[in-house]
Protein backbone atom coordinates (compact mmCIF):
# COMPACT_ATOMS: atom_id res chain seq x y z
CA UNK A 1 0.00 0.00 0.00
CA UNK A 2 1.32 3.45 -0.58
CA UNK A 3 2.78 5.34 2.02
CA UNK A 4 0.29 7.96 1.37
CA UNK A 5 -2.47 5.54 2.81
CA UNK A 6 -0.81 5.60 6.14
CA UNK A 7 -1.84 7.98 9.17
CA UNK A 8 0.55 5.92 11.05
CA UNK A 9 3.64 4.75 10.53
CA UNK A 10 6.02 3.86 13.49
CA UNK A 11 9.53 1.84 13.64
CA UNK A 12 11.56 0.60 15.92
CA UNK A 13 10.17 2.59 18.46
CA UNK A 14 12.23 3.30 22.11
CA UNK A 15 10.74 4.97 25.03
CA UNK A 16 13.10 5.39 28.61
CA UNK A 17 11.73 7.01 31.25
CA UNK A 18 15.27 7.30 33.37
CA UNK A 19 16.64 4.03 32.96
CA UNK A 20 13.30 1.71 32.54
CA UNK A 21 12.72 1.28 28.95
CA UNK A 22 8.45 1.38 28.40
CA UNK A 23 8.53 0.80 24.93
CA UNK A 24 10.94 -1.71 23.23
CA UNK A 25 11.13 -1.48 19.33
CA UNK A 26 7.64 -1.22 18.69
CA UNK A 27 6.71 -0.82 15.17
CA UNK A 28 3.45 -0.89 13.19
CA UNK A 29 1.58 1.13 10.32
CA UNK A 30 -2.38 2.28 10.59
CA UNK A 31 -4.30 3.07 7.76
CA UNK A 32 -6.61 6.53 7.33
CA UNK A 33 -9.89 5.64 8.90
CA UNK A 34 -8.73 2.53 10.81
CA UNK A 35 -10.14 1.97 14.56
CA UNK A 36 -8.14 -0.06 16.27
CA UNK A 37 -8.02 -1.12 19.68
CA UNK A 38 -5.17 -1.39 21.48
CA UNK A 39 -5.23 -3.87 24.44
CA UNK A 40 -2.91 -4.72 27.32
CA UNK A 41 -2.50 -4.67 31.39
CA UNK A 42 -2.02 -1.92 33.27
CA UNK A 43 2.05 -1.53 32.65
CA UNK A 44 2.14 -2.86 28.78
CA UNK A 45 3.10 0.49 27.62
CA UNK A 46 -0.48 1.54 26.29
CA UNK A 47 -0.32 4.98 27.45
CA UNK A 48 2.85 5.43 27.03
CA UNK A 49 2.51 4.24 23.64
CA UNK A 50 -0.12 7.31 22.44
CA UNK A 51 1.37 9.99 24.68
CA UNK A 52 4.67 9.61 22.04
CA UNK A 53 2.22 8.90 19.30
CA UNK A 54 1.41 12.80 20.25
CA UNK A 55 5.26 14.07 21.35
CA UNK A 56 4.15 13.92 24.97
CA UNK A 57 7.42 11.64 25.68
CA UNK A 58 10.27 11.24 23.54
CA UNK A 59 11.56 8.84 21.94
CA UNK A 60 15.02 7.67 22.93
CA UNK A 61 15.12 5.99 18.90
CA UNK A 62 13.04 4.91 16.37
CA UNK A 63 10.73 7.13 14.25
CA UNK A 64 6.91 8.09 14.42
CA UNK A 65 5.19 9.55 11.00
CA UNK A 66 1.63 10.93 11.61
CA UNK A 67 0.20 12.26 8.93
CA UNK A 68 3.82 12.74 7.34
CA UNK A 69 5.18 14.69 9.84
CA UNK A 70 7.61 12.83 11.77
CA UNK A 71 6.75 13.73 15.38
CA UNK A 72 10.23 12.63 17.24
CA UNK A 73 11.76 15.30 15.28
CA UNK A 74 9.09 18.15 15.64
CA UNK A 75 10.09 20.85 18.50
CA UNK A 76 8.90 23.96 19.84
CA UNK A 77 5.63 26.30 18.14
CA UNK A 78 5.45 23.08 15.29
CA UNK A 79 4.93 20.38 17.91
CA UNK A 80 2.13 22.83 19.34
CA UNK A 81 0.28 23.05 16.11
CA UNK A 82 1.02 19.61 15.66
CA UNK A 83 -1.21 18.33 18.57
CA UNK A 84 -3.37 20.87 17.91
CA UNK A 85 -5.12 18.38 15.32
CA UNK A 86 -4.49 15.46 17.42
CA UNK A 87 -8.01 14.80 19.44
CA UNK A 88 -6.96 13.74 22.72
CA UNK A 89 -10.04 11.64 25.30
CA UNK A 90 -8.90 10.49 27.96
CA UNK A 91 -10.71 8.32 31.21
CA UNK A 92 -10.12 11.81 33.37
CA UNK A 93 -12.30 13.54 30.67
CA UNK A 94 -9.54 16.32 31.44
CA UNK A 95 -12.58 18.98 31.49
CA UNK A 96 -12.70 22.12 34.01
CA UNK A 97 -15.56 21.76 36.04
CA UNK A 98 -16.14 25.42 37.00
CA UNK A 99 -16.70 26.64 33.50
CA UNK A 100 -19.73 25.76 30.87
CA UNK A 101 -19.95 23.19 28.58
CA UNK A 102 -19.58 25.60 25.55
CA UNK A 103 -16.21 26.81 27.14
CA UNK A 104 -15.02 23.32 27.74
CA UNK A 105 -15.87 22.25 24.01
CA UNK A 106 -14.29 25.43 22.83
CA UNK A 107 -11.02 24.32 24.28
CA UNK A 108 -10.41 22.20 21.26
CA UNK A 109 -9.83 24.72 19.63
CA UNK A 110 -7.16 26.87 21.84
CA UNK A 111 -4.52 25.44 19.66
CA UNK A 112 -5.20 27.01 17.03
CA UNK A 113 -6.11 30.55 18.64
CA UNK A 114 -4.12 33.49 20.22
CA UNK A 115 -4.18 34.16 23.91
CA UNK A 116 -5.84 36.90 23.01
CA UNK A 117 -8.71 35.17 21.05
CA UNK A 118 -8.58 32.54 24.07
CA UNK A 119 -9.50 35.28 26.79
CA UNK A 120 -12.24 36.86 24.74
CA UNK A 121 -13.34 33.52 24.14
CA UNK A 122 -14.30 33.32 27.78
CA UNK A 123 -15.46 36.75 28.56
CA UNK A 124 -18.19 37.03 25.21
CA UNK A 125 -17.76 34.27 22.52
CA UNK A 126 -18.66 35.22 19.15
CA UNK A 127 -22.30 33.84 17.49
CA UNK A 128 -19.83 31.54 15.23
CA UNK A 129 -17.74 30.62 18.01
CA UNK A 130 -20.89 29.68 19.95
CA UNK A 131 -22.27 27.59 16.67
CA UNK A 132 -18.90 25.64 16.75
CA UNK A 133 -20.01 24.16 20.15
CA UNK A 134 -23.48 23.41 19.86
CA UNK A 135 -22.16 21.88 16.12
CA UNK A 136 -19.88 19.45 18.12
CA UNK A 137 -21.90 19.04 21.17
CA UNK A 138 -24.85 18.10 18.77
CA UNK A 139 -22.98 15.37 17.66
CA UNK A 140 -22.62 13.52 20.91
CA UNK A 141 -26.56 14.54 21.55
CA UNK A 142 -25.79 16.94 24.39
CA UNK A 143 -26.67 20.38 22.36
CA UNK A 144 -28.95 21.26 25.07
CA UNK A 145 -26.49 21.61 27.83
CA UNK A 146 -24.74 24.00 25.70
CA UNK A 147 -24.43 26.74 28.53
CA UNK A 148 -24.85 24.26 31.86
CA UNK A 149 -21.87 24.28 34.35
CA UNK A 150 -19.88 21.18 33.38
CA UNK A 151 -19.73 20.14 36.87
CA UNK A 152 -23.14 19.58 36.82
CA UNK A 153 -23.06 16.46 34.22
CA UNK A 154 -22.67 13.26 34.71
CA UNK A 155 -19.98 11.20 34.24
CA UNK A 156 -21.01 9.75 30.76
CA UNK A 157 -21.72 13.20 29.98
CA UNK A 158 -18.28 14.30 30.99
CA UNK A 159 -17.61 11.97 28.24
CA UNK A 160 -19.34 13.17 25.78
CA UNK A 161 -18.58 16.79 25.77
CA UNK A 162 -14.39 15.56 25.77
CA UNK A 163 -15.60 13.63 22.48
CA UNK A 164 -17.29 17.09 21.36
CA UNK A 165 -13.63 18.67 22.46
CA UNK A 166 -12.08 16.63 20.35
CA UNK A 167 -14.45 16.72 17.15
CA UNK A 168 -13.64 20.42 17.64
CA UNK A 169 -9.95 20.62 16.69
CA UNK A 170 -11.09 18.69 13.28
CA UNK A 171 -8.56 15.86 13.87
CA UNK A 172 -6.62 14.10 11.68
CA UNK A 173 -6.13 11.73 14.29
CA UNK A 174 -8.19 10.71 17.55
CA UNK A 175 -6.40 8.83 20.87
CA UNK A 176 -8.70 7.89 23.11
CA UNK A 177 -6.80 6.71 26.35
CA UNK A 178 -8.82 3.89 28.53
CA UNK A 179 -12.06 6.19 27.64
CA UNK A 180 -14.45 3.79 29.16
CA UNK A 181 -12.44 3.07 32.26
CA UNK A 182 -14.79 4.59 35.18
CA UNK A 183 -18.24 3.88 32.87
CA UNK A 184 -20.39 0.98 34.09
CA UNK A 185 -20.86 -1.45 31.61
CA UNK A 186 -23.98 -0.58 29.41
CA UNK A 187 -22.42 3.05 29.24
CA UNK A 188 -19.00 1.75 27.89
CA UNK A 189 -20.77 0.07 24.86
CA UNK A 190 -22.87 3.15 24.13
CA UNK A 191 -19.61 5.45 24.64
CA UNK A 192 -17.55 3.30 22.63
CA UNK A 193 -20.41 2.74 19.90
CA UNK A 194 -20.54 6.49 19.73
CA UNK A 195 -16.56 7.21 19.09
CA UNK A 196 -16.26 4.72 16.50
CA UNK A 197 -19.19 5.98 14.76
CA UNK A 198 -18.31 9.80 14.76
CA UNK A 199 -14.68 8.04 13.60
CA UNK A 200 -16.43 6.42 10.65
CA UNK A 201 -18.56 9.33 9.52
CA UNK A 202 -15.76 11.85 9.89
CA UNK A 203 -12.99 9.48 8.18
CA UNK A 204 -10.88 10.32 11.49
CA UNK A 205 -8.55 7.39 12.22
CA UNK A 206 -8.64 6.08 15.82
CA UNK A 207 -6.68 4.44 18.20
CA UNK A 208 -8.25 3.63 21.57
CA UNK A 209 -6.41 1.79 24.44
CA UNK A 210 -8.78 -0.75 26.27
CA UNK A 211 -8.24 -3.23 28.96
CA UNK A 212 -11.56 -5.35 28.00
CA UNK A 213 -11.09 -7.87 24.89
CA UNK A 214 -14.65 -7.90 24.25
CA UNK A 215 -15.46 -4.54 23.59
CA UNK A 216 -12.28 -4.19 21.42
CA UNK A 217 -13.64 -7.22 19.26
CA UNK A 218 -16.97 -5.98 19.07
CA UNK A 219 -16.27 -2.66 17.92
CA UNK A 220 -12.90 -1.98 16.03
CA UNK A 221 -11.40 -3.46 13.12
CA UNK A 222 -8.14 -4.38 13.79
CA UNK A 223 -6.73 -5.21 17.49
CA UNK A 224 -3.37 -4.78 18.80
CA UNK A 225 -2.53 -6.59 21.80
CA UNK A 226 0.54 -5.44 23.90
CA UNK A 227 2.74 -6.96 26.47
CA UNK A 228 6.01 -5.60 28.65
CA UNK A 229 6.08 -2.24 25.76
CA UNK A 230 6.13 -4.94 22.93
CA UNK A 231 3.43 -5.52 20.50
CA UNK A 232 2.88 -9.71 20.55
CA UNK A 233 -0.06 -10.02 18.83
CA UNK A 234 -2.39 -8.30 15.85
CA UNK A 235 -5.62 -9.32 14.83
CA UNK A 236 -8.60 -8.41 13.17
CA UNK A 237 -11.66 -7.59 14.99
CA UNK A 238 -15.68 -7.05 14.10
CA UNK A 239 -16.01 -3.71 14.02
CA UNK A 240 -19.50 -3.75 14.07
CA UNK A 241 -21.68 -0.76 14.43
CA UNK A 242 -24.74 -1.31 15.45
CA UNK A 243 -27.81 0.16 14.43
CA UNK A 244 -28.51 1.87 18.11
CA UNK A 245 -31.17 4.71 18.48
CA UNK A 246 -28.16 6.55 20.73
CA UNK A 247 -30.27 9.34 21.40
CA UNK A 248 -32.82 10.15 22.92
CA UNK A 249 -32.23 6.38 24.53
CA UNK A 250 -29.34 8.15 26.86
CA UNK A 251 -31.86 9.51 28.41
CA UNK A 252 -31.38 12.41 31.23
CA UNK A 253 -29.13 12.26 33.50
CA UNK A 254 -26.51 9.66 31.57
Amino acid sequence: MPAGDYSLEISDLVVRYGQNTVLNGLSCAIRRGERVAILGASGAGKTSFLRAINGFVPAASGKILVDGIDVSKTRGRALREFRSRIGVISQRHDLVDNLRVHQNVMAGALGRWSSWRALRFLIWPLPEELEAARSALRRVGLEHKLRARTSSLSGGEHQRVAIARALVQDPVLMLADEPVASLDPALSQQTLELLCRLAEESGVTLLCTLHQPHLAEHYFERIIEMRGGEIVRERTGAGRLDALEIFPAWGEGI
